[in-house]
């Protein structure tokens, strides 16, 4: 899903998207035969330097070649102009969405273009994993991948008029490592230094060789104006309301601090005739406004104080838009196919913990969550039970262990549970009835077997230390309350003392970026490619880092090697074998209790907006591909 898009219609809180992109596959450079290769081969064989190229590819050839007119999910004939109202949940209090501090607004995302900012190249949405020139004109990426070299376009301009040089690159790179949030230091880690070579070409030279994905995730990085952060009034480490200088398609035009940020579409913008961007960025005007409850938000698009819901609560797709403007054909309904990978969805355990640590006690309260029977009360059963953390992708684990994947595994077999070669992984299931007491006998039978006994309140304790079976669930999205209360309730029928507390969005966020909670829901994506990012989610080194997206504080060696095989995997099969075998240890280590997904996006919007008859099945591309109506 697009980043920008996600920030609108999703608590930010809950949902931990993989933006590095929404699918891999190997890389493979595509070697265009066109004129300026033709042109330029003798002289860049006889330097030995590689051509410079407008796109590369993760696999396979690039599917639009240099002359490319548009990407085929846009619409180049798209009426410009119309305000497009959006709505976000929680409360925004900085316009800085690289740092730790503070909570961004909507429609800024850290990593990749977004409203504002730009990055060197631009991911297609109808390709697997292709990054196409943006702010750098071509790319340049030898054999062995050693280094790769961005060459930036002449006519990319920042808001002020001044030019997009390759000493911003430079500086942004060095302030994002030194200042951004520690997410940068994982993705990045694997960089020896970057230098402007001229005015308008930066390179990066690499520690290791054979990092397939580090040029392409370079790309993606957001390219910062150095004057404007370097001047005395601007602190890149602290947030602020002040709206910073961009080189990207909108201004931020108005900021109402909490409430609502009103984007403007640039004039002068310098990339509005590149091919990348034509029947995008349609809308003269972009709004977000903020509700502190998804139940107003509701109410207020059934209302039409904006236009456009991603609904994700299937009970309320079902019975709350049966209202007089859904019935005229005021407002739209459609279920469009995602066909992004579902990642994993679900109640994490915070292993800092001390009641925690035991895999035993993670599996026993994991026997307590009927979803069978929540999955049939709230959703009408419209949800799948997840089972992977690379749901709904070839790279999910499935069966037992066999090929290469149990290779992988014989390597680290005496530090795996046996059940990782025996048996296929599957989440606790019921008849949906709501008895699940074999489910909670099991239960009970682990936290005995982890020294856990029944107190004389009922509250079990350990047996050596005392402790009580005592823990709490937080979230900053109160919907989920109703799916967690009736866990609860078996949760308190085996001896374990949990409640639920919903907080708002500024405070949820800051103990997240503190680990300051014993349990929480959070939805963590995935791409059909992982690499880089899964350092930050589960490597070791990250679980003490405030900031980082190692949220579990998982400290397992036999992940964090896994981990290396996954970024070093030299082939698409070889990286298919290596991620089934990373996804089975962290599920049979119990780490998360999982939910559900849905592999459709379910949307509703007033009738002024208009979208590509093709969409992509990655992103609905709400905020850039689609219009307003002008006869509305």
């Amino acid at each position: 899903m697009n980043p920008a898009f996600a920030a609108g219609f999703f608590n930010a809180n809950i949902i931990l998207m993989s933006y590095k992109k929404y699918l891999l596959i190997g890389l493979v450079l595509f070697w265009p035969l066109n004129s300026l290769a033709q042109n330029t081969d003798s002289s860049a064989n006889a330097s030995n330097l590689p051509i410079p190229q407008h796109a590369v590819s993760m696999h396979g050839e690039v599917k639009y070649g240099p002359n490319y007119t548009h990407f085929d999910y846009a619409n180049p004939n798209a009426p410009k102009g119309g305000t497009l109202k959006l709505s976000a949940l929680g409360s925004f209090d900085s316009l800085n969405p690289y740092i730790v501090k503070g909570s961004p607004a909507a429609g800024l995302t850290f990593l990749g273009s977004n409203l504002v900012f730009e990055s060197l190249m631009e991911q297609s949405n109808d390709e697997p994993f292709t990054m196409y020139g943006l702010l750098a004109e071509t790319i340049e990426l030898p054999e062995d991948r050693s280094w790769v070299a961005f060459n930036l376009r002449p006519e990319a301009k920042w808001a002020d008029g001044s030019p997009v040089t390759a000493k911003d690159v430079v500086w942004s790179f060095n302030t994002l490592m030194e200042k951004g949030t520690p997410f940068f230091k994982a993705y990045y880690g694997d960089v020896k230094n970057v230098t402007a070579t001229s005015p308008s070409r930066v390179k990066f030279t690499f520690l290791h060789n054979g990092n397939a994905e580090l040029p392409l995730i370079l790309s993606q990085m957001p390219v910062l104006p150095e004057t404007y952060w370097s001047g005395e009034s601007h602190d890149f480490s602290k947030t602020t309301l002040s709206p910073p200088m961009g080189s990207g398609p909108y201004k931020i035009d108005q900021v109402v601090p909490g409430r609502s940020i009103t984007y403007t579409k640039r004039d002068d913008w310098w990339g509005s005739d590149l091919s990348i961007n034509k029947g995008r960025y349609n809308f003269k005007n972009i709004v977000y406004d903020y509700y502190l409850d998804d139940n107003v938000a509701l109410e207020a698009f059934l209302s039409g104080a904006y236009d456009v819901r991603l609904e994700n609560t299937a009970k309320l797709w079902a019975t709350a838009y049966k209202t007089p403007a859904v019935n005229s054909g005021d407002i739209q309904k459609e279920e469009i196919q995602n066909g992004r990978p579902a990642g994993m969805q679900g109640y994490i355990f915070n292993l800092r913990r001390d009641i925690f640590k035991d895999p035993k006690v993670r599996e026993a309260i994991g026997y307590a969550f009927d979803f069978d029977w929540s999955n049939k009360q709230f959703a009408y059963g419209s949800y799948t039970r997840t089972k992977s953390y690379f749901e709904n992708s070839e790279l999910a684990s499935n069966g037992i262990p066999q090929g290469r994947e149990l290779e992988i595994l014989e390597e680290f077999r005496d530090q795996l549970p046996n059940k990782v070669f025996t048996e296929e992984y599957s989440p606790p299931a019921s008849d949906g009835s709501g008895n699940i007491r074999a489910n909670l006998r099991v239960a009970a039978e682990l936290l005995e077997e982890a020294g856990y006994i029944l107190g004389k309140n009922g509250v079990r304790v350990h047996k050596d230390t005392g402790t009580p079976l005592r823990f709490e669930i937080i979230d900053g999205n109160p919907v989920f309350e109703r799916w967690t209360l009736p866990f609860i309730r078996n949760l308190k029928r085996i001896g374990v003392d949990a409640n639920f507390r919903a907080v708002d969005s500024a405070q949820y966020q800051n103990r997240m970026n503190n680990y300051d909670y014993d349990m929480t829901i959070m939805s963590i994506g995935q791409s059909s490619s992982p690499g880089n990012e899964q350092l930050d989610f589960w490597g070791s080194e990250k679980a003490d880092i405030p900031g980082s997206r190692n949220y579990i504080g998982i400290k397992n060696p036999v992940i964090d090697e896994l981990i290396r095989m996954v970024i070093e995997a030299p082939s698409r099969d070889e990286l298919v074998a290596r991620t089934r075998a990373l996804d089975r240890v962290l599920l049979w280590n119990h780490y998360v209790v999982p939910h559900w997904h849905f592999d459709k996006w379910r949307i509703a919007y007033w009738n002024k907006l208009s979208r590509p008859e093709t969409l992509s099945d990655l992103t609905p591309g709400i905020s850039d591909t689609w219009w307003v109506e002008q006869d509305n």
